[in-house]
């Protein structure tokens, strides 16, 4: 296998990442325990055994000289499995609320760029004797459809079936020398050049479509840098704070179908009541709507699995913390997020991934970096709020070395200037929801999280009061 160029998506997780923004995600499984408990020697050989699933796990990254191209993905020639294995015990009593404080705590150190950008934290002590497995892998790898697909891919549907063999056992690679990193950069560039001018009239007639609509839209998409600044817009600092919790799918689709909306509109507008209920707790609730990125796939229709690599595109909609009324509220947030939708599409979904291929890795980094350092995001607008992001997970249960998987939750970055993230994973029948926020900023998060049943509750009311919910 040749050494694999990163996409301009999956560099521009790489440029991104400062001392408080660090840009990896967390899974986090949980699992009922084997009986006896595996071993160090037999988590790495289980470990093992899966790898040849998962090939994002065993490549490093390789950078070009000068900065002139994005890095390139080898197959480490100085793979370590052991190196990439941690192993920790929970503290009494080995509940929620203590598996989230420890999740918090990785989640607040960065990869190590010398090795394959991954962890595994194998986690006992949880009470009922379950284990819970937390891999913390950086965004440069993959996004939240790859990892599903990953997790999908290497887990079991029979307890006692093992992962698939391998058709060729998988080769390192020998690290590429200086003038082939070159050479093959400027090759690329003379491609990427070639597509600029395509490029350019495609994104001149979206703006344009996006435009038009926009002039006609009754529910109007809120503007890039124009949301309220709050508390978890400034300068981040390193340490994080992680909340969780699950919520029953059928009593979301209850409120779905009862009250005209989808999923995801039910999702953001249990947040926009959470959020509701903290801001006005602290004096902090503005009169105005907040700004939620929301992270969409931007795959092609039929596209076939994708185990690494980004492709998602961000749609900026409203978040009415404003409005008192749970159904309004939800109203509301279903015409908003419905003409975003619409504006994304017409604008093309895929054109800023196609813009990101021409990012330059080192001025882009410096500015990144100085930015954090000079904390210009206390002084400056901040493009959105929060994000809140929700990926269909599998339907049916899992097994991972014929352990039984319980619940699955996972949890995306934050950035400069947005100091809370929202990840929604369904599973199997419940909607398993992650938080995660700048310790300094939010410390209350798992008060903020815990509301998300307050609200799905008045939600529910509201539908069984429409005349089309439950009785």
């Amino acid at each position: 296998m040749s050494p694999v160029r990163l996409s301009g998506q999956d560099a521009y997780f790489l440029y991104r990442e400062t001392a408080g923004a660090l840009m990896h995600t967390l899974k986090i499984a949980v699992c009922e325990a084997k009986d006896p408990p595996l071993g160090r020697e037999q988590l790495l050989a289980s470990v093992e055994k899966h790898l040849h699933l998962l090939p994002p796990l065993r490549r490093r990254l390789v950078p070009v000289p000068l900065g002139f191209h994005h890095p390139v993905w080898i197959e480490d020639p100085a793979f370590e499995l052991g190196a990439h294995l941690r192993r920790v015990g929970l503290p009494a009593p080995g509940g929620a609320r203590e598996l989230d404080a420890l999740v918090g705590e990785i989640a607040s150190h960065a990869l190590d760029r010398k090795r394959p950008l991954w962890e595994l934290w194998v986690v006992d002590g949880l009470a009922g004797g379950r284990v819970a497995y937390v891999l913390k892998l950086h965004h440069a790898v993959a996004d939240g459809v790859a990892t599903a697909a990953l997790i999908s891919h290497s887990a079991t549907r029979d307890p006692l079936a093992d992962p698939p063999p391998p058709d060729r056992p998988w080769e390192p690679e020998p690290v590429p020398g200086a003038w082939r990193l070159l050479a093959d950069a400027l090759r690329d560039h003379a491609r990427q050049l070639a597509r600029l001018p395509g490029l350019v009239r495609r994104s001149l007639r979206g703006a344009g479509a996006a435009r038009r609509r926009r002039r006609e839209a009754e529910a109007l998409p809120p503007a890039m840098w124009d949301a309220p600044k709050l508390r978890f817009n400034h300068a981040l600092g390193p340490r994080r704070v992680y909340a969780s919790t699950t919520l029953p799918l059928a009593s979301v689709r209850r409120v779905k179908e009862a009250l005209g909306a989808s999923v995801n509109d039910v999702i953001l507008a249990l947040c926009a009541g959470a959020l509701r209920r903290n801001l006005a707790a602290r004096g902090e609730l503005p009169d105005r709507p907040l700004n939620a990125s929301v992270p969409v796939s931007a795959d092609p229709s039929g596209a076939p699995l994708r185990l690494a690599g980004n492709r998602v595109a961000y749609l900026l909609t409203a978040l009415p913390t404003h409005v008192a009324d749970p159904a309004l509220r939800l109203h509301a947030v279903r015409e908003v997020t419905a003409e975003a939708k619409l504006e994304l599409e017409l604008g093309g979904r895929e054109l800023v991934l196609e813009w990101m291929e021409y990012l330059p890795p080192l001025p882009y980094t410096w500015l990144r970096r100085t930015y954090a350092r000079l904390r210009l995001s206390d002084s400056f607008p901040t493009p959105s709020n929060l994000v809140v992001s929700n990926v269909p997970g599998p339907r049916e249960t899992l097994y991972w070395s014929g352990s039984k998987l319980v619940e699955l939750y996972s949890i995306g970055p934050l950035s400069e200037g947005i100091g809370l993230n929202f990840t929604v994973w369904s599973y199997r029948d419940r909607l398993h929801v992650a938080a995660l926020a700048c310790r300094e900023q939010m410390p209350d998060l798992p008060e903020l999280v815990a509301s998300l049943h307050a609200e799905l509750t008045l939600l529910e009311a509201a539908a069984t009061a429409s005349g089309r919910g439950p009785r």
